[in-house]
């Protein structure tokens, strides 16, 4: 069996044959850049990643669009709060942005565009949707007649009689039918403006994103992905506004909706006044254990934040690290260069390896089932420690070579995933000093050379039982965002930041 996923359109899995044998061309709805972003947001990110990663593993070349909506309603309304323009407001919280993603982990898109880089594209739209008839214009605005296009409802399921009955809002008398929606906003005192065919004014936000992927994926590609909240109305009108623009369906060949998060059980709103940013979340967890979090749940279901949840995936992470710590350990210890002759156990083992990685694969095959393939990987981190506490019995002339086999292993199924990914790799510059900051002189000792240090001193402590001693430094280096792990093997010690636990 190949790779299957779940469609939003057709509401079953299908067989995954993308449009270009061997690529897959891939948008990502990407923030509306007026605050920073909170673990709703984050899932979204950290699914695609993983998504995007195993299309990877599988052979693909993936071609990732993400967007930026740099001119809203909200941004302007948060310009006007700050006392700033709406581009300030817009560029500060992209950069927040493009942190909290190098934070997490999450590759960069191939293309990141900016909405407002992309307006002449949605003016020739508007005026090719207004030329056939599938919009029209009302005192400078310019409105898509839901009505003219037949399709209108088939991502969501819903008719216009349904969504008409569902109405919340004041309905906009100018319309001709209430669902019809803003292709161009005319431009209103103090707000940003662009000339256009129909007066000055800026583009509704759902035209910005079917510009933006056609402009680089053209019609029919791949994957559009996003939160489930999104597929009415955003989504759907997506569809409306390209299928009736190009005369051509479908505009996305799978659409992937991730589910909902909950704070302790609770949908996760503004209106409940539960709103945790993903900033905040990572002064008390590790990245690799929000991460964590997100794999342990299918992504189609809805997910829980709360502390206890994010505790359980933290001691979940621990697993996978004490086991490839272990594994390091034991690779590091000295031997004997004699015939690796393996033993009936090791050779069961060893071909063991191969199905751990079948069965992973058929797991991410299904529908990208992090949860079932995070299954398959404790399994085999419960198989290799069994096997090394064995080795401490029974030492055996090949074990070096099937902890090494076990090692490879498992980071490279953990770091398909995302998980574990090794730390970058930064050149040592001895850079100006900041006013009044003594410049450090070349040869400076590397920070990790200087916890290397404290270590032994501990160790040393120790073994004279000094451990009031032992314990203070420990105590020291954690207040420092250090971690120190006593182990069986020894020390082990691990940058998490400075965390701020409750």
């Amino acid at each position: 069996m190949g790779l299957r996923v779940y469609n939003t359109m057709t509401r079953r899995k299908e067989d995954v044959v993308p449009r270009a044998e061997g690529e897959v061309s891939m948008y990502v709805g990407g923030p509306t850049v007026y605050n920073y972003i909170h673990v709703g947001n984050g899932r979204a990110y950290l699914v695609f990643d993983v998504i995007r990663r195993y299309l990877q593993y599988k052979g693909y070349q993936v071609y990732c669009v993400q967007n930026f909506t740099d001119v809203d309603d909200k941004i302007i309304a948060r310009a006007m709060e700050e006392g700033k323009t709406p581009e300030e407001v817009a560029r500060f919280y992209e950069q927040a942005f493009l942190e909290d993603m190098r934070a997490l982990r999450v590759m960069p898109p191939d293309v990141s565009p900016r909405a407002t880089e992309t307006i002449p594209r949605m003016l020739e739209m508007i005026q090719g949707l207004l030329e056939k008839g599938y919009a029209y214009v009302v005192d400078g605005d310019v409105f898509f007649s839901v009505e003219r296009f037949p399709g209108y409802g088939k991502l969501s399921r819903r008719t216009l009689e349904e969504m008409r009955a569902g109405e919340r809002v004041e309905v906009d008398e100018r319309k001709r039918h209430p669902m019809d929606f803003a292709l161009w906003k005319s431009a209103k005192p103090g707000e940003p403006a662009w000339d256009s065919p129909w007066g000055k004014g800026r583009p509704g936000w759902h035209i910005e994103c079917s510009a933006m992927s056609l402009h680089y994926l053209g019609m029919g590609f791949d994957i559009h992905g996003g939160g489930q909240d999104l597929i009415f109305p955003h989504h759907e009108n997506e569809i409306a506004q390209s299928e009736a623009y190009t005369g051509q369906e479908p505009f996305v060949r799978y659409w992937i909706h991730n589910g909902f998060v909950n704070i302790r059980e609770e949908k996760m709103s503004k209106s409940l006044g539960n709103i945790v940013l993903v900033r905040e979340i990572l002064k008390k967890y590790p990245p690799d254990a929000v991460r964590m979090l997100t794999l342990q749940t299918h992504y189609r279901s809805p997910i829980d934040f709360g502390p206890e949840a994010l505790e359980e995936a933290q001691r979940a992470l621990e697993r996978l690290e004490n086991c490839l710590f272990a594994l390091d350990s034991f690779l590091a210890k000295p031997t004997t260069r004699v015939a690796p002759v393996r033993t009936q156990r090791e050779v069961e083992l060893s071909d063991s390896f191969f199905d751990f990685e079948r069965r992973f694969e058929e797991a991410m095959d299904d529908d990208f089932n992090t949860a079932k393939a995070m299954g398959v990987i404790f399994e085999l981190v419960k198989e290799l420690n069994a096997y090394l506490a064995e080795q401490e019995r029974f030492p055996t002339p090949a074990a070096p070579i099937i902890a090494g086999l076990g090692r490879d292993l498992l980071l490279k199924l953990c770091r398909v995933l995302g998980l574990l990914q090794p730390p970058e790799e930064a050149e040592e510059e001895c850079l100006p000093a900041e006013e009044g900051e003594e410049k450090k002189p070349a040869g400076f000792p590397a920070a990790e050379d200087l916890v290397e240090l404290l270590l032994e001193v501990r160790a040393l402590a120790r073994r004279k039982k000094e451990y009031e001693t032992a314990d203070f430094i420990r105590s020291r280096l954690g207040e420092m965002g250090i971690r120190v792990d006593d182990l069986r093997e020894g020390q082990r010690w691990k940058y998490v930041g400075r965390q701020e636990r409750d």
